[in-house]
This record gives structure tokens, C-alpha cells and sequence, in this order.
């Protein structure tokens, strides 16, 4: 990346032994989002510091790295840009399809959270600042439909980005995968003046309401209907209580610990957090509408544009007008109609799919 030399140098004095200390502004802590995790997801936020001892480095031809730093910490993360940057993968020891108890992660309220939140703020000048909530988990189990599931893969960073005007909140940001939704600050919902955020079942999308969500609403290329996720007021999760807190410098492209000591090096790791997506030959692989069952974990913070001169990354309208639920009938006609829809050429392909399984 382009960044990588230009900080090179900033980067090495920063490190986690960096003096730097500056007090988190209040108001990013004040209107922090809540978090509800889906009552029946069994995939709950975790530490990405401890997620490094279940991983190992894998460049994209599925070789081990030679050069890879043993263990791995958030501190020398990083180093493993020398050895392949994006085309490296931090990959499951067990291997996906093992599911193993660590996936589960942490009970967010339970003595052994921690680390399972990075706090991010962006200066953008003129009184405008970003505070960014990224949420981690070690596993992503992805929606299903017809029995089908799609989206599984090892890491999961979601976030809301909330914008602040002069230290007062006027919009905010979340995340669904690659894409999301942005609302004025006044509509969307809120717990003692703070923005309630909803965590899909298993996909931890991030949604302003709870009950079905078509991801048709935020992906035109996925038909109406197929891929439908579940929100609801399950466990809450306040993630500044295990957060570590970061200020992004956009002209220097650089991070600085809000805490004496705090590990940034990991900030600057290029790489995937999880395995690479299985190869379409694989047993137990599958794919339909240019979705997957097994895909590549996703790549970190630094990669959600965190200078970006719009509220969503991809540039979208703030949304203004009143949130509605979308009811159960709704999504019900929407199923039906998808599946109305859904020509022979489209079934064959289905049922062939079903075969392989």
C-alpha cells in the first residue's frame, strides 16, 4: 500500500512503547453505540489479541511464510507485510470446517472479555470528527437459505462510524458486511442518549432495528428475499468496557495509542484476519448467485476508508426519514416472490448444488 513507506518512519517511533497520551474527547464514550448480540447466535465477540495464538501465516498459494514472527502479537503483526502484505492470511490452525470452542469467543459481560473492541477516531477538520466502534469476533457464520448456508469464514470486523459535529453527533454509520446504511442522529434509536446498534445472527452485520433484515435492501445484486438476517434485543454488549482506544492521522496515514503503551503495530498488518476462501473443488464448498459457503476473512480497520469524505465507504444518502421494522409478512412475500421467480436454468443448478453437499 502506498501508506506502508510513507509512515515507515513515524510508524517505528511509534511503536508500543510510544509516550504518546491524549485524553479520548468525552462525547466519543458519552454516545457510544449499544450494542444487542442475536439471542441465538452462539458466535460472540472475542479478543483479537488472544484470536493470534489460534493462527498461523499463509500466503495466497497456501504456503506457510518462512519469515513470520513466532508468536504472533499485536506488536509485531506488522512485519508480516514483508512477506506478502494482503496476500497473507491469518489461517485457523484447525482448519474451518473444525469449528473449534474458540470460535465461540467470549460472553462480553463475563470476566474474560477484553480486547474485543478497537475505538478509532479521525480529525477531519473544521469541527468534524469520526469516531469509528469496531466490534471483533473470531467467527462469522453466514445466513442460510433452503438449508444452504453462505458467508462462514474465520475473523469478523464490523462497525458503526458515528460523525461529530463540534463534539454534538449528527449521523451515524453501520456496517453489513462490505456495505451498510448511514441515518441522521435523530431517527435511529437510542438507551440513555446512546444509538443503538443490532448484531445479526452469526454475520454480526450491524442494523439500526431489530427483527428480519433482506440483504437485498443494502446488495441490489442479491434477488429479494435470499439472503435474510436475524436482529433482535439479546444480549447487550457496552463495547467501550473492553475497548482500546486509537486516533487516525490522515495526512501522515498513521495511528496513535490514546493510552500510554497500548500495541498499534497490528494496526498496520495488510493481511486477512482468517483463512482464504476454500477453492470451488473443495468437498464441502459451494456457491450460488455469486455467493459462498466457505469465504476469505476480511481485511482490518485501516481498510474501512477511515478518512472518508462520505458517511458510508462506498457513498450512500443519509437516510432521514423515520426507521420501520420490516414485518414478517414482508419478508415472507419477499421469499415467495424470489422463489417465484426463480427460473428452471436457476433450480437445476440448486439441485445439483444439493447433490455435492
Amino acid at each position: 500500500m502506498a501508506w506502508t513507506k510513507k509512515v515507515a518512519a513515524l510508524h517505528f517511533i511509534l511503536s508500543a512503547t510510544s509516550v504518546w497520551c491524549k485524553e479520548v474527547p468525552g462525547f466519543v464514550k458519552r454516545y457510544a453505540p449499544i450494542v444487542y448480540l442475536q439471542s441465538e447466535d452462539p458466535y460472540m465477540p472475542s479478543d483479537f489479541e488472544e484470536f493470534l495464538n489460534h493462527v498461523y501465516p499463509v500466503n495466497q498459494i497456501n504456503h506457510t511464510v518462512p519469515g513470520d514472527p513466532s508468536p504472533l502479537t499485536l506488536d509485531n503483526l506488522d512485519q508480516l507485510n514483508h512477506e506478502g502484505g494482503s496476500d497473507i492470511f491469518l489461517t485457523s490452525k484447525e482448519g474451518i470446517e473444525a469449528d473449534p470452542d474458540w470460535f465461540k469467543g467470549q460472553d462480553p459481560s463475563g470476566p474474560e472479555a477484553k480486547n474485543n473492541a478497537a475505538i478509532i477516531t479521525t480529525d477531519m477538520g473544521n469541527g468534524i470528527l469520526y469516531a469509528f466502534y469496531f466490534y471483533w469476533y473470531n467467527y462469522n457464520e453466514g445466513d442460510t437459505v433452503v438449508g444452504l448456508e453462505f458467508g462462514d469464514h474465520v475473523g469478523d470486523w464490523e462497525h458503526n462510524m458515528i460523525r461529530f459535529n463540534n463534539g454534538i453527533p449528527d449521523a451515524i454509520f453501520y456496517s453489513q458486511h462490505t456495505d451498510g446504511f448511514a441515518y441522521s442522529w435523530d431517527i435511529v434509536e437510542k438507551e440513555g442518549g446512546r444509538p443503538v446498534a443490532y448484531s445479526a445472527k452469526g454475520s454480526h452485520a450491524s442494523y439500526a432495528t431489530s427483527g428480519k433484515q433482506d440483504r437485498h435492501d443494502v446488495n441490489a445484486a442479491i434477488p429479494p428475499g435470499f439472503l435474510i438476517e436475524s436482529t433482535d434485543k439479546g444480549k447487550r454488549w457496552d463495547p467501550t468496557s473492553n475497548a482500546n482506544y486509537y486516533e487516525f492521522d490522515r495526512n501522515s496515514q498513521s495511528f496513535l495509542p490514546y493510552t500510554k503503551g497500548m500495541p498499534i503495530n497490528w494496526l498496520y498488518f495488510e493481511g486477512q484476519w482468517g483463512d482464504a476462501q476454500l477453492p470451488r473443488t473443495t468437498r464441502g464448498q459451494y456457491g450460488l448467485f455469486g455467493q459462498y459457503k466457505y469465504t476469505s476473512g476480511p481485511q482490518g480497520p485501516i481498510f474501512k476508508k477511515l478518512d472518508r469524505e462520505e458517511m458510508c465507504a462506498k457513498g450512500c444518502a443519509i437516510q432521514t426519514t423515520p426507521l420501520d421494522k420490516t414485518s414478517d409478512n414482508e419478508i415472507k412475500a419477499a421469499i415467495e416472490r424470489a422463489w417465484t421467480e426463480f427460473d428452471e436454468k436457476g433450480a437445476a443448478v440448486l439441485e445439483k448444488v444439493l447433490k455435492l453437499l
